[in-house]
């Protein structure tokens, strides 16, 4: 039996971190492949969990809400063939629907000897209420349809703020479990446990939302399937890693401007950039080029920053930035430095300059 599960969350939230605690602590000796959608031009997560022995496929070419139908498909019937795993874990974009991930992953046509295991949301909660005003299309899809959600980042959260996260949530959702627990305080086993609650809701919500079959959007969705026009395909990226919180600003407000954002690809609301690099950056360099995109708008509406790139010490510098907080760490070369920024209204022209790409 073939069990596969849905890690879905917002950019920056922590699913990469979840997926490697479950991988160390429960689902040690399962054969588990690992499916994660990009949003972005260029692939970065991809080198993070080798080490973790799970073979990674990478779609950059494609949302996969708008590509589940073929290529999607397609990969998660390749997945069966050629490792035949105990476990599929899929990683969807974190600007990605969750339910239009059901919905695809339902549609494959498997055999008996596969299982839907669970349905879950990992949500930074000093971030939720921000995100819920400035991208509730997406934000509240992934609550919404997830049978477990996991609070990240509770560790420090003061008691008031986390109980006012939780109604919030209830708000969208009012079945789902909801894991407050700083997670170096549980094991996966109680986590996993958490995410094997029944599924029955989200059937229950897709069957209620009257979602499209061409696509996985409601039927109400701008673009027409069925009368001739060409289907606008859009690219979605992002991933998460390690964040230890070495830096903190005020994150819970920012300048967005997408507050009623109705039926939306993607690529309609954000903007991915991405290179390659073979500069050599000083740790000063990267830390402020970090500072001016966490704490200013020049550079546009910065909802996630991730990269690796050489150090002029000779070590790698790995960066990760989230609104209000960003984290430099020491990491294992790469073929060549790779950055990405995620957000909106974003400025490519001084990226370069800020990132120095000739």
């Amino acid at each position: 039996m073939t069990k596969i599960n849905i890690i879905s969350g917002f950019l920056g939230a922590g699913k990469t971190t979840l997926i490697k605690k479950l991988l160390k602590e429960v689902y040690q000796g399962e054969k588990v492949v690992l499916i994660e959608n990009e949003f972005g031009e260029i692939g970065i997560d991809g080198g993070f969990l080798k080490d973790a022995g799970i073979q990674i496929t990478e779609m950059n070419s494609g949302c996969i809400c708008c590509s589940l139908v073929g290529d999607f498909g397609r990969a998660l019937k390749d997945v069966m063939e050629q490792f035949s795993p105990d476990r599929i874990i899929i990683e969807p974009s974190g600007v990605g629907k969750l339910s239009d991930v059901v919905k695809a992953v339902k549609d494959v046509q498997f055999d008996s000897t596969v299982e839907l295991d669970s349905y879950v949301t990992v949500a930074d909660a000093n971030k939720c209420k921000m995100y819920m005003k400035n991208f509730g299309e997406f934000f509240n899809n992934q609550v919404e349809y997830a049978t477990t959600i996991i609070l990240s980042r509770t560790k420090n959260i003061k008691q008031e703020k986390l109980e006012e996260v939780v109604k919030l949530i209830r708000e969208h959702n009012k079945e789902a479990t909801i894991i407050t627990t700083d997670w170096e305080q549980i094991t996966g086993t109680q986590i996993v446990a958490a995410m094997k609650k029944d599924n029955s809701l989200v059937d229950e919500l897709l069957k209620a939302s009257d979602i499209c079959p061409e696509c996985g959007h409601h039927h109400e969705h701008h673009h027409e399937h069925a009368h001739g026009h060409e289907e606008k395909e859009c690219s979605c990226h992002e991933h998460e890693e390690h964040h230890h919180d070495h830096h903190h600003h005020d994150g819970e407000e920012c300048s967005c401007h997408h507050h009623d954002h109705h039926h939306h690809h993607a690529d309609e609301v954000f903007t991915s950039w991405g290179k390659e690099t073979p500069h050599k950056f000083e740790k000063t360099e990267v830390e402020n080029a970090l500072k001016a995109l966490s704490e200013t708008d020049e550079y546009g509406t910065i909802l996630r920053a991730k990269g690796m790139v050489s150090g002029a010490d000779g070590n790698w510098i790995y960066f990760d930035l989230v609104p209000g907080e960003y984290e430099l760490r020491e990491g294992a070369p790469e073929y060549t430095g790779r950055l990405c920024v995620i957000g909106t209204n974003l400025s490519e022209e001084k990226l370069e300059k800020l990132f120095h790409i000739s």
